[in-house]
């Protein structure tokens, strides 16, 4: 068994796929890759990989369909997209199906190793046993990924219980630079789109908040961060 971490990369343009694969490598990762969006699919399911680097656009089966059809077979395989799809809409999109971070292209070499380094990091990241308790009516179970809310059932994404486990942590006024750098896991984040953490905070509220227009559990200080509140 290889002890490197191991990568799958489902990209289509042949350059791509090359030049991905070369610089992982020489990152020190094990690199396997599918060139259409079945075959990726397929090695996802089978495989037992550290991380699935996802493009979108893709023959036979679309990175969205891709990423939806893992997330259903698995709730904690690390998923990064790459797009050239760089809406809110399709950011929203990518998240809401599961992925944990997306690169939009084109891409900085550098910026994505750091960006899956990250995430791989994070890979092994568990709270065995560790549940948030927000209210009577709002609980996160770290381990599992889910919780209730509202007598609702609720799925979290690995990244999102990262998020309400480092907040309910923290337990004051948390940064958009704080959570970037300790939950993403970035050194620097001066040139990281922090669009990412913005819509992550919007997708928690809609599942532990009764009406996420009017928060009472994640709040925003406006200009400051955010803040959990147990009530």
């Amino acid at each position: 068994m290889s002890i490197k971490p191991r990568l799958l990369i489902v990209e289509d343009e042949p350059s791509i796929l090359r030049g991905l694969t070369d610089l992982f490598v020489f990152h020190g990762y094990d690199v396997d890759s599918a060139v259409d969006g079945k075959e990726g699919l397929d090695k996802g399911l089978c495989g037992d990989y550290t991380c699935i680097l996802l493009d979108v656009m893709l023959p036979s089966m679309n990175g969205f369909d891709i990423c939806n059809a893992l997330r259903a077979h698995s709730r904690t395989q690390p998923i990064m997209m790459l797009t050239a799809k760089n809406t809110e809409e399709d950011i929203i999109n990518a998240l809401t199906l599961g992925a944990d971070d997306y690169v939009s292209k084109p891409f900085s070499t550098s910026e994505l190793v750091l960006r899956v380094s990250a995430l791989v990091r994070r890979s092994g990241w568990t709270e065995k046993g560790d549940v948030i308790s927000l209210s009577e009516q709002v609980s996160v179970c770290l381990q599992s990924l889910t919780g209730s809310s509202y007598q609702k059932e609720v799925k979290y994404t690995r990244r999102e219980a990262e998020i309400l486990a480092y907040l309910n942590r923290k337990g004051g006024l948390v940064s958009r630079d704080d959570l970037l750098k300790d939950v993403w896991g970035y050194k620097e984040t001066k040139d990281i789109d922090t669009r990412t953490v913005d819509i992550h905070i919007a997708k928690i509220r809609k599942k532990i908040e009764i009406d996420p227009k009017t928060p009472k559990h994640l709040i925003t200080h406006r200009g400051e961060g955010y803040q959990l509140y147990t009530l």
